[in-house]
């Protein structure tokens, strides 16, 4: 039954993983061997002796196509020499889940995983699937893996499967045995769970949630995080169970794009009293609006804050978190030695690391990066270990934890602020805007925002880089914009302190001397065309200057960013389809 089949196949063009694997259209998997080729690809890439005899994790978020692959990969896990598959119920297990159950399950005797995701782009028969591998450590494959991955497929010829083991019911929990191979279909959220109640204060929370003063909300957008959330609000917390929003988990998500940020998490957004851009809702009635409010994205691992009709912007939140963990969080009350968070990231969190001593490091776009940081010396050594917070501002919070951001843990954190800062019920409540506000009065305010121009057509992508490109390069001396001065313009460039790699093209940088900024960065994310990300920053300390209105503080710099890059004449583009 276990026998190995040996399949004739040929090499598919731009199988190259991304920021976070292969993301294509579903009807682009679907073509025949496609995704074998890939997944036979990544054994090839792995050491044989190491895949012989392991055990491997496979699961995702739930979209169209998840459960033939993973029946297609189950089937080549035992051709390729794995013994045993641990895989989830439905075929769902949440990202920062797929990085637990490596780590924990078992004292972490897991090998690896193929997590089956297009994380938070749109699912469903005509729209995105996604499929990335994950190391031993629970993190992202590095660069040096994903780039042999992508020379497999360009040469493969043929792959490895067993077409005697018939599909799986995964509907049912339980053990599969055929000869020396098992598959085991698992709970995928009894080992996160126990993980998370680990790292918090699970007793505060329920007090916060029990207080008749304290209303929230929580949308899973019809993606794995719905389980997850229903397991611990509900069963840990003993939420009422009118709190959680769209939490079973759908093919297509619903025909939503389950992107946690106010333009696609329109029902959260309305509810919190918001507009898509932020603004306060017109005839919104406060009372009987939720003090705090929640997204999660398709694989869980991003995440959205609201207080009552207030954002907190994802670099203000990781901010915010590190700035309080220790004082309310079990897990680090040892206290911060690391932060990291991405180079396009506002630096909120740098005034947080200054002003409390902490070691601040900056990273390319991807979690796979700071996951190297998480595993290495260069951050703490082995006496010496205390743990990490990194963030992107792409809605992605996460800590050493799982070697994954992770939109639950993020959504906790923030509830246990709110519990430290709400310790008797008897006193009027201290929101999410109170917070932040006294965040900006100690640590200044970095006003921030991110304009995404999706499926730009390539060769219209590519003059617009080339105009950036050609604006770098060495200093020049008085180099300024419309006679602002400048400190820097380049292309990020990042020298990994762990292994020494360099992930060059990371990014261009216009940095003023006043600290203000706007980058362009190319997106890895998406499936069609080019994703452009514009990111646009400017950092004040005036106490009398911390209330303006987000628009109003960086107006000059959106129309200098906008003049300076042609955006609008390369891209044909009169505005973003998306602002964060």
């Amino acid at each position: 039954m276990t026998e190995v089949t040996v399949v004739q196949t040929k090499p598919y063009e731009g199988q190259k993983p991304g920021t976070s694997g292969l993301r294509k259209k579903t009807t682009v998997f679907q073509q025949e061997n496609y995704l074998a080729n890939f997944v036979q690809a990544t054994f090839n890439a792995l050491p044989a002796e190491k895949v012989k005899g392991s055990i491997l994790v496979v699961g995702g978020d739930g979209r169209f196509y998840c459960k033939d692959a993973a029946q297609i990969i189950i089937k080549m896990a035992a051709a390729n020499g794995v013994a045993r598959v641990w895989v989830g119920q439905n075929a769902l297990i949440s990202t920062p889940a797929v990085s637990c159950i490596v780590r924990e399950r078992e004292n972490g005797v897991a090998y690896g995983a193929f997590i089956l995701t297009a994380s938070h782009n749109p699912g469903g028969p005509h729209e995105d699937f996604g499929i990335k591998y994950n190391c031993e450590n629970g993190g992202p494959a590095p660069e040096g893996l994903t780039d042999q991955i992508y020379k497999n497929t360009t040469t493969i010829r043929e792959y490895k499967t067993c077409k005697g083991i018939p599909d799986i019911d995964l509907s049912k929990l339980g053990s599969h045995t055929f000869g020396s191979f098992k598959v085991e279909v698992i709970d995928s959220t009894a080992d996160y769970v126990a993980l998370l109640k680990k790292v918090f204060d699970f007793t505060k929370l329920k007090a916060l949630i029990s207080r008749k003063d304290f209303k929230f909300v929580y949308d899973a957008m019809n993606g794995v995080a719905g389980p997850y959330i229903k397991a611990i609000f509900l069963k840990e917390l003993a939420a009422p169970g009118d709190c959680l929003l769209n939490c079973d988990p759908k093919e297509d998500f619903g025909g939503e794009h389950p992107d946690p940020n106010l333009t696609y998490a329109k029902q959260l957004v309305k509810i919190m009293g918001l507009t898509r851009e932020g603004t306060l809702l017109p005839g919104a009635d406060k009372s009987k609006i939720p003090d705090f409010g929640a997204a999660a994205d398709g694989d869980a691992d991003r995440n959205m804050v609201l207080g009552k009709q207030f954002f907190v912007t994802p670099s203000d939140s990781v901010a915010v978190i590190s700035a309080n963990a220790a004082n309310c969080i079990p897990y680090f009350k040892s206290g911060l030695k690391a932060v990291s968070r991405s180079m396009p990231t506002s630096g909120a969190l740098d005034y947080v690391a200054n002003k409390q001593g902490i070691k601040l490091f900056e990273v390319p776009t991807g979690w796979k990066y700071f996951g190297n940081l998480m595993d290495s010396k260069v951050v703490y050594g082995k006496e010496d270990y205390s743990p990490m917070i990194c963030g992107e501002e792409s809605f992605g919070t996460g800590s050493d934890h799982v070697r994954e951001k992770d939109g639950v843990w993020a959504v906790l954190c923030w509830l246990s602020v709110l519990a430290s800062r709400n310790p008797d019920a008897s006193k009027p409540l201290v929101s999410v805007e109170k917070i932040v506000q006294e965040h900006w009065a100690t640590y200044g305010r970095n006003y921030y925002c991110r304009y995404d121009y999706e499926n730009v057509e390539t060769a219209k992508a590519d003059k617009l880089t080339d105009h950036l490109t050609s604006m770098c390069g060495a200093n020049k001396p008085n180099l300024q914009l419309n006679g602002v001065p400048l400190s820097k313009v380049d292309e990020f460039e990042y020298n990994d302190p762990v292994d020494g790699s360099v992930s060059k093209r990371q990014g261009w940088r216009f940095v003023f001397q006043d600290g203000s900024r706007f980058v362009f960065r190319l997106s890895g994310t998406g499936s069609v065309g080019a994703t452009i990300r514009l990111y646009l920053e400017k950092y004040e300390s005036d106490p009398s200057r911390l209330a303006m209105d987000r628009d109003t503080a960086l107006g000059e710099l959106v129309k200098l960013a906008l003049d300076t890059s042609k955006l609008q004449q390369f891209c044909e583009r009169d505005a973003p389809t998306v602002i964060t």
